[in-house]
């Protein structure tokens, strides 16, 4: 089997994980915005996916809100934890950035492994949900810039307040102290190391 960015090991790793919310291992993938969370997450969801079909993925952007950056944990905990910690399949909204509303509803499986990439993936508030936490290791200047060279000027105005926003959740409540993996991107694939909380 074909392993381009080196991911096999960890994947099996995550698989050995004890659940960590019902039958789930919940595993968070957090980091500055322009990081690479989203782009790790789907190699890694392949990894774990051992019969071709990718880990199932919960993206937080589908449950922010332009007013609501961060609050999201009261939409997360019924439409997705609770289910998932029953065993059963999560139903939610998933927000329209364009629109600016929910829309159509997506579903979650109560799969071996699931995945929740975002910032805030790490928080308080969620980590006793989660098997594993990983932490996309690339400093906020380098990542911000990565992501308003993605999106483009168009959206200047909204990274200027988003910068603002995750500066302010990260000083409350930080995440990368308490991740057990650090995630960088290499040019042959990714190198995953111990992080700060692996010892916790």
């Amino acid at each position: 089997m074909k392993d381009p960015y080196r991911l096999a090991p960890l994947a099996k790793s995550i698989r050995a994980l004890p659940p960590s919310l019902g039958p789930v291992r919940l595993v968070g993938i957090d980091g500055h915005a322009g990081s690479g969370k989203s782009t790790f997450a789907a190699r890694l969801a392949e990894a774990l996916g051992g019969d071709g079909t990718p880990a199932p993925t919960l993206h937080l952007d589908d449950l922010a809100t332009h007013e609501e950056l961060f609050e999201w944990m009261g939409r997360l905990r019924p439409w997705v934890l609770e289910p998932l910690a029953r065993g059963g399949t999560a139903r939610y909204r998933a927000y329209d950035w364009t629109a600016r509303r929910f829309a159509g509803e997506r579903t979650l499986p109560a799969a071996p492994v699931v995945l929740v990439e975002g910032v805030g993936a790490g928080r308080q508030a969620l980590r006793p949900h989660l098997a594993c936490l990983l932490w996309m290791e690339l400093t906020h200047e380098s990542s911000w810039e990565r992501g308003q060279l993605r999106d483009g000027p168009e959206l200047t105005d909204f990274w200027d307040g988003w910068k603002r926003a995750e500066q302010r959740h990260f000083s409350a409540d930080p995440t990368r102290p308490f991740a057990e993996l650090l995630v960088l991107q290499r040019q042959e694939g990714y190198e995953v190391l111990p992080g700060p909380g692996a010892n916790v």
